[in-house]
């Protein structure tokens, strides 16, 4: 074998390992699918004619369990016999396979229970100038630019700081004509005078110095309202500038904004005030943290994410604009019943997981799930507190359950509430009506191995008489209860073959 398997080409060798992976998985299924029958044969449940059924719903082909026949017969797929499936068997099939046999397959299960889910959502992020401390430097009146102290734009200036200075001729002979009013000593006359600096663009304070120094002072020096970055400066030397235009623009940056990409996905996930933390490449050995300020009311349509935008303390100026960060979120976090992940199988079509129900038997079960974090994923409805999902091996048994055409249990909608309590559990079985009365439905149903309850007889209250609307006695249902103080209560039924 050694010297040979040297020959193959690589290609070769692939093909080979490929065939005996695929002979491994059809062995495996094969045993199991013998296990299965040889449990099934042993309770009374299977067989190749329908002498062993009390009620037969229909009979299939193992092989293609999708395909249901009205009479018994030879499969026109396979050179078998049709097999019945018994009324009452979907509340009691499953996967059986001999309890000393579990652990040579691998398998493990897990308790679904109620935890905390903490996501954390580790996205990529960029500092930015905060955009809510913008301030516009404009002149009280127009004139000439005399003095611009040196600035460039992304200077960092602080409050106060001189920008310009700018010659204001209408100042120098109003200010001459108030100083003449002032020495003849008619201060109603001063006063119209001062009404009139004011309406030039001249403060009171440079009205009082007027009056005080018996100088005139046609210039102005045009300061900084608050302290930031120049991020736009539309001024220089010898520039004859008009009253109100823009000289220049500086932003702050304490506290300076975090802009993050979050996938569409979390957008639910999401909201103002929740804490961020983000770790910089210049200062890696440090976390900042801060508040989420605003969510960005557009997605970007090449990479689906929406901006979230958070707010960090900056006192020293440390943190510049432009510097890259990687930003963590942690959304809300709530109590939900929880599963391992890997117990989860997708199969496109919907989302299921095995749970055990004896010893050696398993059965598949639909659930509706939510977030996934920590190897734990939150279970929606589907699933009771307490039940033991398979997380190993879980997709031999789901092979060998779709081979034995065995029926998929339903979603059980009351499932956990919102705050994460449990609702009253929620119960399956098929069955068919016997009597319809006002208020009540009797059903002659199979077992329900979860209450320990044998097939039986039995009176089940409904929420309203729409309910059971379209039904008729002799119909065989699908049906969901609850146990409740009043007794069993229908939550939803519908027709054994939708």
């Amino acid at each position: 074998m050694g010297a040979a398997w040297d020959k193959l080409s690589p290609r070769q060798k692939s093909w080979t390992m490929a065939a005996t992976v695929a002979l491994i998985s059809v062995t495996a299924g094969y045993g199991l699918s013998q296990l299965g029958e040889s449990g099934s044969q042993a309770n009374g449940n299977g067989g190749s004619s329908s002498a062993e059924c009390e009620d037969v719903l229909y009979w299939y082909d193992p092989m293609v369990p999708g395909q249901r026949f009205d009479e018994p017969g030879k499969s026109p797929f396979m050179d078998m016999e049709l097999v019945p499936k018994c009324a009452g068997e979907e509340a009691t099939s499953g996967v059986q396979i001999d309890a000393g046999l579990v652990q040579n397959f691998g398998i493990r299960t897990a308790e679904a229970e109620y935890g905390v889910l903490e996501p954390d959502v580790s996205v990529t992020g960029v500092l930015a100038y905060n955009g809510r401390d913008v301030a516009i430097v404009q002149p009280r009146a127009g004139g000439f630019v005399q003095r611009t102290y040196g600035r460039a734009p992304d200077d960092v200036v602080s409050r106060g700081a001189p920008l310009a200075d700018i010659l204001v001729p209408e100042w120098g002979g109003a200010q001459q004509e108030y100083l003449a009013v002032l020495n003849s000593g008619d201060e109603q006359l001063a006063q119209a005078m001062r009404e009139r600096m004011r309406l030039l663009g001249m403060s009171n304070g440079q009205i009082s110095s007027v009056g005080r120094t018996g100088r005139a002072q046609a210039t102005i020096t045009v300061t900084a309202p608050t302290g930031g970055a120049i991020t736009m400066l539309g001024v220089r030397p010898g520039m004859t500038v008009m009253a109100g235009q823009t000289l220049a623009e500086i932003t702050g940056f304490s506290p300076i904004w975090l802009e993050a990409s979050v996938p569409e996905t979390q957008a639910a996930n999401i909201r103002v005030g929740q804490p961020v933390s983000a770790t910089l490449t210049a200062f890696p050995d440090e976390r900042f943290s801060g508040p989420i300020i605003a969510i960005l009311p557009s997605a970007q349509d090449a990479s689906r994410t929406i901006t979230v935008r958070a707010q960090l303390p900056n006192p020293s100026g440390r943190l510049k604009p432009g510097m890259f960060a990687q930003v963590s979120l942690t959304p809300d976090t709530r109590r939900a019943l929880l599963v391992p992940s890997e117990a989860v199988i997708r199969t496109g079509r919907r989302t299921i997981v095995m749970i055990k129900q004896d010893e050696g038997g398993f059965m598949p079960a639909e659930v509706r799930i939510g977030r996934e974090a920590g190897g734990r994923t939150e279970v929606l409805a589907g699933l009771s507190q307490g039940e033991e999902v398979v997380t190993s091996g879980q997709f031999l048994l789901d092979s060998e359950a779709s081979l034995a055409g065995l029926d998929v249990r339903a979603i059980d909608e009351a499932g956990p509430d919102r705050d994460g309590e449990d609702q009253p559990a929620t119960f399956s079985a098929i069955g068919t009506i016997e009597k319809i009365a006002d208020g009540s439905v009797t059903l002659r149903h199979g077992p329900v191995p979860r209450l320990d309850w044998p097939a039986m007889t039995m009176s089940f209250r409904t929420k309203n008489a729409a309910q059971i609307s379209g039904f008729e006695e002799g119909d065989r249902v699908r049906f969901t209860f609850t146990q409740q103080d009043a007794g069993p209560r229908i939550e939803t039924i519908r027709s054994a073959g939708q």
